[in-house]
């Protein structure tokens, strides 16, 4: 009985995609996003009918964690690795490791050309971002960053075990449990004094990113009056709160999606009333509401168009988040907007996993076992 329960869930699973493909292939593409810009179905694939052998690529391969999952996909469809995760996962577009909780080798590749680093005994966890390696230790109170040849260029220790970290250009941006920021130059020097937002009844940072060239940082801090909070740079390294405001709600106890979107421009981040977005010109914020959880947002919102994903049960917000992970087949939805605040597309879909990612026109969406791509096309 239990072989042919599984049987027919996996038939279930191997066409959610397919269904999902069809709906955006028939709806969204007959439907302009915005006028003269239609989304165009380019291919579908599925994960476990492929092998895991590594080939070369000459264009971007976009990363993917889908489920069971991990691997690199091009923008033909063509997977360069494909294969089944038996330990955590770190994942970026230059490199990816897969590590136990007391690794005694730790082995960082790079897609393209395998084995890029080995390290005995590391007594860290890896983390890639912005095409650099850093180093966290167990106790997440120790940061590295590593050449290429895995020689350690800097460390910086904290007070308390970090929470938060972003990279971009020579910046890296932290946050700490106790609730404080810290900005590095790319020698491991502050840039400022550590800053604590402070405020809240729990001072932890829960969210903090960096634009493009450094000179702005926006930061989601604090439990019971959490906040949202945008710094500029003034001169040299003078960066001051330019806005805040506080969330409603007691706020999340987790860490929270937000990301610099439009050219550095606008900021998303999530709430408890649902999806945030601060405008960098107007200084000001508007809040769409979410049907549930935030599972994923296009780190890009290029040409004024933003998706992301979410889970379809108000019920899944705040305190029941840890609960929501165990639903095997939790609806979920595909959204379309023009910024700020238009949406064109809402798109249920049914699916144990799920996967969104955007490189400049190219849409890759997942779901189950399948990967499939959209181009964003101008007619």
């Amino acid at each position: 009985m239990y072989s042919i329960f599984v049987a027919k869930r996996k038939k279930i699973y191997s066409i959610i995609l397919a269904v999902l493909a069809f709906i955006a292939y028939t709806i969204l593409a007959a439907q302009p996003i915005p006028p003269e810009t239609i989304l165009s179905f380019n291919w579908l694939r599925t994960l476990d009918e492929e092998d895991d052998e590594e080939r070369n690529a000459g264009g971007s391969l976009i990363p993917f964690i889908l489920g069971n999952r991990f691997g690199y996909v091009d923008s033909s469809g063509i997977l360069h690795l494909n294969r089944e995760r038996e330990q955590t996962i770190s994942l970026s577009s230059e490199f990816w490791a897969e590590y136990t909780n007391a690794p005694q080798e730790l082995v960082i590749y790079n897609p393209r050309m395998g084995i890029e680093i080995v390290l005995d005994y590391p007594d860290s966890y890896p983390l890639f971002l912005d095409g650099r390696i850093f180093l966290i230790s167990k106790d997440q109170t120790s940061l590295k960053e590593l050449s290429r040849e895995g020689d350690v260029l800097w460390q910086y220790d904290f007070e308390a075990p970090l929470t938060s970290i972003d990279a971009a250009g020579t910046f890296v941006l932290t946050g700490t449990l106790d609730g404080v920021i810290d900005l590095l130059d790319n020698q491991g020097n502050p840039l400022f004094p550590s800053f604590a937002p402070g405020v809240s009844r729990i001072p932890v940072i829960l969210a903090c990113r960096i634009s493009s060239d450094g000179s702005k940082l926006a930061v989601i801090s604090g439990i019971d009056n959490q906040r949202f909070l945008f710094f500029e740079l003034f001169g040299s390294n003078d960066y001051r709160v330019t806005y805040h405001e506080f969330l409603p709600g007691s706020g999340f106890r987790r860490e929270v999606h937000m990301s610099f979107i439009a050219n550095d421009t606008k900021v998303v981040f999530e709430q408890e009333a649902g999806l945030g977005i601060y405008d960098v010109r107007s200084r000001s914020t508007i809040t769409l509401s979410l049907p549930g959880r935030l599972l994923a947002l296009d780190t890009e919102g290029r040409d004024g168009l933003f998706f992301y994903l979410s889970t379809g049960e108000a019920s899944l917000r705040g305190a029941n988040y840890l609960a929501a992970l165990s639903t095997e087949r939790e609806e979920k939805r595909l959204v379309a907007l023009k910024l700020p605040d238009m949406e064109l597309v809402n798109v249920p879909f049914r699916s144990e996993a799920s996967f969104l990612s955007r490189r400049g026109n190219e849409l890759f969406i997942g779901g189950g076992n399948k990967l499939a791509s959209f181009t964003l096309d101008k007619r």
